[in-house]
């Protein structure tokens, strides 16, 4: 009855004794993390591992050498079997919360609250998926360590090893989806055709990726819902990505009008307009006629802005404002249906009118820049050459 009581004592000796020591280290740790942002992190994520895991090796080691009286009795075997279990995953818990500190230290180097964030969001993103690939790893790993430390299990190792190739094909068979989504999340990571806090364009809704793990993405859209895809959604379909290369994206706005509609008016409102708004960016504020059949002309203005939140505000500002900018001041540019009835050659008063003198632009004059979207700016210089190619654009310049 001695040798228990002598046993327990011992155990809980260790337990407080490691418990001291670890608080000792979390306070020399937490101190230096004023100065230290890998401080900083070890105290936050790897404490409470430290912690159990320190205690369990103490309790351990305790009572492993105390019942030296006890060899071989299945009490002494239990217990001490409990706690290799115990400790395999106090120490794979630790080794999860040291790589999470390391992947957030490294993190924390590259900023995603400046405006171009393209290659910080890419390398969280690739962290991220890390991130659940190694503790997921880390998890299976630890599994099977505990499990080996069974007799039993160690018996049929040697088969499960020959058979081991049936069993993958198996597995490969019924987890094909789930296998397919991963191997899909692991070439998002890192072929960089989608990242966190990119906006997309998927299933006709306007988004922003919240969230990407191994098996499925979250979007979340512009009214707050969340659309969430599997992996291989963004690997075997097409979808728009507004920010792969830069945030700065360009935005239409189409209008149907009457044939009596004065161009030149409309594109100096819409210049006005653009530069009377913190919404544009300065770079596009274009109007031009795209199409002119049954009756109605199709103006369509071109804006730009910093980001597609802004572009979308831009957008609904133009179409307000131009709308009723015509319906105030030019309200015969409104979209009409004329029905003419009787002859051409009428003596009606609508029939007859002055033949107007047509205007002739000189042969050397250029359209204004705000009337072109590839050329006319050193932006739309680039445009044009990203679409035509440089030498030809300067062939065409001549």
């Amino acid at each position: 009855m001695q040798s228990y009581l002598v046993t327990v004592a011992a155990a809980l000796v260790a337990a407080a004794v490691a418990l001291v020591l670890v608080q000792v280290a979390h306070r020399v740790t937490r101190r230096l993390g004023r100065r230290s942002l890998l401080m900083t992190e070890l105290t936050e994520h790897s404490h409470r591992a430290f912690q159990v895991a320190a205690t369990v090796v103490g309790v351990q080691l305790a009572i492993r050498f105390t019942t030296l009286y006890a060899v071989g009795s299945p009490w002494r075997r239990f217990v001490l079997h409990t706690l290799v279990l115990a400790m395999i995953a106090a120490l794979a818990w630790l080794v999860a919360s040291l790589l999470v500190v390391a992947e957030d230290t490294a993190l924390a180097r590259f900023r995603t609250d400046v405006p171009n964030n393209r290659h910080a969001r890419r390398v969280r993103t690739q962290v991220v998926l890390l991130r659940r690939l190694t503790i997921a790893v880390i998890v299976i790993l630890a599994v099977g360590v505990m499990l080996m430390t069974f007799p039993s299990v160690r018996g049929v190792g040697a088969g499960v090893l020959t058979s081991a190739g049936v069993v993958a094909a198996v597995a490969a068979l019924a987890a094909q989806s789930l296998l397919g989504n991963v191997f899909a999340g692991l070439q998002l990571a890192f072929s960089d055709a989608v990242r966190l806090d990119d906006v997309v364009v998927i299933e006709g809704e306007w988004g922003r990726v919240e969230e990407l793990t191994l098996s499925y993405v979250v979007v979340q859209v512009w009214d707050d819902r969340r659309l969430i895809l599997p992996t291989s959604y963004f690997t075997s379909r097409p979808f728009q990505n507004w920010t792969r290369t830069e945030a700065k994206v360009l935005g239409t706005a189409e209008f149907d009008l009457d044939w009596a509609v004065p161009v030149q008016a409309v594109r100096e409102e819409l210049r006005r307009l653009c530069e009377g708004t913190d919404l544009w960016d300065g770079r596009v504020c274009v109007l031009q006629v795209t199409d002119a059949t049954g009756g109605l002309v199709k103006v369509r203005a071109v804006v730009s802005a910093a980001d597609a939140g802004s572009l979308w505000d831009l957008r609904c500002l133009v179409r307000e404002n131009l709308v009723a900018w015509v319906r105030d001041h030019r309200p015969t540019a409104l979209p009409r249906l004329r029905t003419e009835v009787g002859e051409a050659t009428g003596a009606l008063a609508w029939q007859v009118g002055q033949p107007r003198r047509s205007v002739r632009r000189p042969a050397d004059t250029e359209a204004p820049d705000d009337a072109r979207v590839f050329g006319g700016s050193d932006d739309g210089e680039a445009r044009s050459e990203a679409f035509v190619g440089r030498e030809d654009h300067a062939e065409a310049r001549r």
